[in-house]
């Protein structure tokens, strides 16, 4: 039987010897840094800040905010998913699903798409929340679902990707991989885009299949498994790639970084690299923590380092958003921490509530959206 859920507990301690530790039955975690004042800091303004979900529950999953034509869609562990006006926080509608969600927001092709627990995608109206349609999968669904061209994409935790057809819900493909016997609990979104599906796999590959009828166009292995115990051996991809013109970015857990060529699957670069909460890249750097939280930059076209800021290590840093000249992270005390993507120097904090921020804050038209796992939204200006 897999250990993924265990690992899944591990996982609320970030890095390596945080998993060791947690096996052996010993705590060498690594404290968290301690907040220093920030000389002439930024003030990001607070635009709204509103309780939108249920929250996570506490579980170690991916309920993102998706913010998609002037609209926010969430999603709560109790089967609560809403839309807000982007700009004022207020309510457009609210659907009471009567499911256990364990993914989404997943938004495309006028859907409002989320998974969950026992294997079933539910599939609303984007516009006022009624049920489109609802599909049952093969295992539970821990990626937020995507949609695009008259598909909806759903990886489950079985090691199958599946394409539903986006008027009813009915399978159109399906592809399948073997899963490693142990790995990390969590499966990387896939990414569609050039009508390409994109996806990191928990065996350290990275996968390539054809949108419409689900053809593997070409897998390229991003970080092998080296060392002799299956612990050492986890290579995971549980985070989503980054497409900046025509390269793909991807990392690894205890693995590699890696830059490949789009239209090729070529590598252009790969650097040794530990991560799991996932990059994000503008036109000149990748920004990412690796596993004792210490942020980097590197070099967009070779993967040389840029910068390094070891001010948060140990914070349990979600995944990086670039906003503008800066690049920001939340971590596990509520905390939004905006660094200066030139340099990485600490410019500006702010902290809306006390629950983790551990998905991806996002970035659009000049405003920060960042979600907590008790399910606070809130909303920053200024930045």
């Amino acid at each position: 039987k897999r250990l993924a859920l265990l690992l899944g507990v591990s996982l609320l301690l970030p890095g390596c010897g945080y998993l060791n530790s947690w096996f052996r039955g010993t705590d060498n975690s690594i404290p968290p840094s301690a907040l220093t004042e920030i000389p002439a800091p930024l003030n990001p303004s607070l635009r709204w800040e509103r309780r939108v979900s249920s929250g996570t529950g506490e579980r170690f999953v991916d309920l993102q905010a998706a913010i998609v034509g002037g609209r926010v869609f969430v999603a709560g562990h109790r089967g609560d998913v809403s839309s807000l006006d982007a700009t004022t926080g207020e309510v457009l509608w609210n659907v009471d699903t009567d499911v256990s969600i364990s993914a989404g927001v997943g938004v495309g092709e006028g859907l409002a798409l989320v998974g969950t627990i026992d294997g079933e995608v539910v599939a609303l109206s984007a516009v006022d929340g009624a049920e489109r349609w609802r599909a049952q999968l093969s295992s539970e669904v821990l990626a937020p679902p995507r949609a695009a061209n008259g598909v909806v994409v759903v990886r489950t935790v079985d090691g199958t990707f599946t394409g539903l057809n986006a008027a009813d819900g009915q399978r159109r493909w399906a592809f399948s991989y073997t899963v490693p016997p142990l790995s990390l609990r969590g499966s990387a979104p896939p990414l569609v885009a050039q009508g390409l599906v994109i996806a990191g796999l928990d065996t350290g590959k990275l996968l390539v299949l054809t949108l419409d009828n689900g053809v593997p166009v070409w897998e390229q292995v991003i970080a092998p498994p080296r060392g002799r115990t299956e612990l050492d051996r986890i290579v995971d991809i549980d985070s989503e790639p980054r497409v900046v013109q025509n390269l793909l970015f991807v990392a690894a857990y205890q693995g590699n970084v890696t830059a490949i060529d789009l239209s090729s699957g070529n590598t252009v670069w790969s650097r040794d690299f530990s991560n799991h909460s996932g990059l994000d890249a503008d036109l000149d750097g990748v920004y990412l923590p690796d596993e004792t939280s210490t942020v980097w930059a590197l070099e967009i076209r070779n993967g040389a380092p840029l910068w390094k800021q070891e001010a948060l290590v140990g914070r349990r840093l979600s995944t990086p958003v670039v906003a503008g000249d800066y690049v920001v992270v939340g971590d596990f005390e509520g905390y939004l921490h905006w660094l200066a993507a030139r340099n990485g120097q600490l410019r500006g904090r702010v902290r809306a509530d006390n629950q983790r921020i551990r998905v991806a804050p996002r970035y659009v038209n000049g405003l920060l959206y960042s979600l907590d796992d008790g399910g606070t939204l809130s909303v920053w200006s200024g930045s």
